[in-house]
């Protein structure tokens, strides 16, 4: 098992968000021994679209990729929506890119991906629903289970969760990559 003991692990996400693609992947970096942050566009807490209520640590305009050593996005069709719509949420998650920290996303949350303009020429999956925005730009889409790339962890629905949170420790883990970037 890998331990994450150190490592400090921002998840992005605002109401709407699909509950076990946030709460699943924060018990499985907690577990491995990571410290998780929630950032989100506005300070308080959030709601998934089943309930789940999540205290806010920082907004996405406060918060700086230096902060951390990787990213998870959780998806929900309402939470990825308004967060391609944030610029400070996709500034945020740009920065990770960037800095080629490790991010992991699942489901929509892809489209805060494409909105940072980090997709291009990556294999990605997501849910089906997003192949043709992703094609679009830029991205190689497949249809699998869970696809790592250069430090990119991606995955498509709930049913992934078991391999997506295996493989965002696994990658946390391993640390910065140099394919991963802006």
């Amino acid at each position: 098992m890998t331990h994450l003991s150190g490592q400090r692990v921002a998840f992005l996400a605002t109401d709407g968000f699909e509950d076990s693609e946030l709460t699943s992947p924060w018990e499985a970096v907690t577990g491995a021994g990571a410290t998780a942050t929630m950032v989100a566009p506005e300070a308080s807490e959030i709601t998934g679209k089943k309930g789940h209520v999540q205290r806010v640590d920082v907004r996405a305009g406060a918060a700086s990729a230096d902060d951390f050593d990787a990213l998870v996005l959780p998806g929900g069709v309402v939470n990825a929506d308004h967060l391609r719509l944030d610029r400070d949420s996709i500034d945020f998650a740009r920065a990770f890119f960037e800095q080629h920290k490790p991010v992991g996303v699942i489901c929509h949350g892809a489209w805060i991906l494409i909105e940072a303009g980090v997709v291009d020429g990556r294999t990605i999956t997501s849910y089906p629903s997003l192949a043709t925005d992703l094609k679009n730009a830029g991205a190689n889409w497949v249809d699998e289970e869970v696809v790592v790339d250069q430090g990119l962890v991606s995955s498509r629905t709930p049913d992934d969760l078991p391999a997506f949170n295996a493989k965002v420790v696994e990658e946390i883990g391993e640390g910065t990559h140099a394919g991963q970037t802006a």
